[in-house]
């Protein structure tokens, strides 16, 4: 994956200066659903817990603020991409 230069980072303010990718960190892209775009922070996770992917709050998803997007690692791709599998409460 490119350096994720200009590119916001999953739970960062988006008015925040300093929202974007820190340098060390590992980071995989969120495709499509809610938080399309946006970069999570992986480092440190083990690769079982990659294996597994995420579920992240996203204030614009199904159930409105407090649901759940769930991210999945992408197939043949699952260290530079997680894909939304839909919404949860």
């Amino acid at each position: 994956m490119s350096d994720g230069a200009g590119r916001r980072v999953y739970g960062a303010d988006p008015g925040d200066p300093a929202a974007g990718p820190e340098l060390g960190h590992v980071y995989v892209e969120l495709m499509g659903g809610p938080l399309d775009g946006q970069l999570l922070d992986v480092t440190g996770w083990t690769s079982e817990e990659r294996a597994v992917g995420a579920l992240l709050i996203a204030p614009r998803g199904a159930y409105g603020p407090g649901g759940r997007a769930d991210y999945a690692p992408a197939p043949g791709d699952a260290d530079h991409r997680f894909h939304w599998e839909g919404d949860t409460p």
